[in-house]
């Protein structure tokens, strides 16, 4: 194989459903030939497979804001859920048999779903890689020439990412922890078709092999978080063995920030104003700064400044309150990377934003929407990067008493040493072959 085939970079194809799709591919596109390809909804998709994948998108988000509705939201969230659950680990036993909502994948996959895009790239052979598994289903059902990877999004995952016949299939896997390496197994995928890489998390929150970028801003943040020095004191050796010598030394530029993220489709946004308004005092006292991350949602930044008005805190707007919001998706991720350089605590519902507690974030988790998050859930607490949410209406008493105690600190640091960072970097050096220097990964379930 020439340098120059090492050196090809690949496609990098997400879907436009909810975040986690796109933040996957977002923390790939150094990688990407050209820019990130969204498969519902690139330049030239036929008007057919648009409206199907359109049909597809609406259903998710809308059931997704109907878990909120009594009675009937919740009936339809558990309904749909039901359909995406992910089973039972233990035990350990044959989970190759593919659901239905796997076999209605194939079936639109069959019929043409995907056909217009796979064949446009398969001029080329080099790597196509999916942050979304239907596309990498029909890269290999449609004939893709060069070899097909999907990245998983979540701590678990359900029988839907596996191929029909994963024993059969040549999609190769970039798993986020080992328990996706474990139940990828379980559904019949090859073990030398897993690489367990870790969550490609954003370039620009890392810096390098060494994690240059993400050693400063923990510096900064954990003394942040550790106004007391209860949990610094007691561990400050181990500390300055891993951040360096001088950790210490390092002092933030901002004031003690939380942001909270609200997802794509909208589901939790009233908890946002939950949390501004039981902060509502210290905001004025400046004892604290908030973001609120409407992301690409316009109508939930105007139901955010709606509140702040209200709230008579409009004066604080871009001071010690921020409502971000991006008018296109790439704007919106380089946007939140770029906030979470000054965040100092992460407020989200355990979505693959979980992951993000290896950046060193401490993350206060909203209640979990799916299966999937549930997992999450479990996952971001066993590598202790996070904790649920207490009572949003009483913000302003506990989330101080869990910064004067050291907690969020304790948090943060334990989600740098125990979560992977560098799973955009691993990935990288398979799909170009060059070395990067960087520890395995334990499998960690």
């Amino acid at each position: 194989m020439t340098q120059e085939t090492h050196r090809q970079k690949a496609w990098v194809i997400s879907v436009n459903m909810g975040y986690g799709h796109e933040r996957a591919a977002f923390g790939l596109e150094d990688l990407a030939y050209g820019d990130i390809i969204t498969a519902n909804a690139y330049p030239g998709i036929p008007k057919k497979e648009r409206l199907s994948w359109t049909r597809l998108r609406h259903l998710y988000e809308s059931v997704s804001r109907l878990r909120s509705v009594p009675v009937i939201g919740q009936s339809l969230f558990r309904a749909m859920d039901f359909f995406q659950r992910i089973p039972d680990f233990y035990p350990r036993r044959d989970l190759t048999k593919p659901n239905l909502q796997l076999i209605e994948i194939y079936r639109l996959i069959e019929q043409g779903l995907g056909k217009h895009l796979i064949e446009k790239l398969s001029k080329s052979t080099r790597p196509l890689i999916s942050t979304f598994f239907t596309a990498a289903f029909a890269a290999e059902i449609h004939g893709y020439p060069g070899d097909i990877y999907c990245v998983c999004c979540d701590a678990d995952i359900s029988r839907t990412w596996a191929p029909l016949d994963a024993k059969k299939s040549r999609i190769k896997y970039f798993a986020p922890n080992g328990r996706v390496v474990e139940r990828l197994k379980l559904y019949g995928v090859r073990e030398e078709n897993i690489f367990l890489t870790g969550f490609p998390l954003p370039k620009a929150n890392i810096g390098g092999p060494s994690a240059e970028i993400v050693k400063h801003d923990l510096s900064a943040r954990i003394c942040q978080l550790d106004p007391n020095a209860i949990f610094t004191a007691k561990y400050a050796e181990t500390i300055g063995a891993e951040l360096g010598k001088n950790w210490c030394e390092i002092k933030s530029d901002h004031p003690l920030t939380l942001t909270f993220c609200v997802g794509g489709a909208g589901a939790q946004k009233q908890l946002g104003i939950d949390i501004l308004t039981s902060l509502r005092k210290d905001l004025l006292a400046k004892r604290i700064r908030l973001n609120l991350e409407a992301g690409t949602r316009a109508d939930i930044a105007e139901f955010y400044l709606h509140h702040v008005r209200r709230l008579g805190l409009a004066r604080l707007v871009d001071k010690c309150i921020h409502v971000h919001h991006y008018p296109h998706r790439p704007d919106y991720f380089r946007g939140f990377s770029h906030t979470l350089r000054t965040t100092d605590i992460l407020w989200t519902k355990p979505s693959e934003l979980s992951f993000y507690t290896g950046l060193g974030l401490p993350i206060i988790m909203a209640p979990p929407i799916g299966s999937q998050e549930v997992f999450n859930q479990q996952w971001l607490q066993t590598v202790n990067g996070g904790i649920p949410q207490n009572d949003p209406r009483y913000t302003n008493e506990w989330l101080f008493d869990w910064i004067s105690s050291g907690g969020l600190a304790r948090f943060a640091w334990n989600g740098y040493i125990e979560a992977p960072t560098h799973g955009a970097y691993r990935i990288e050096s398979i799909i170009t072959h060059e070395k990067v220097p960087l520890a395995t990964l334990p499998l960690i379930i």
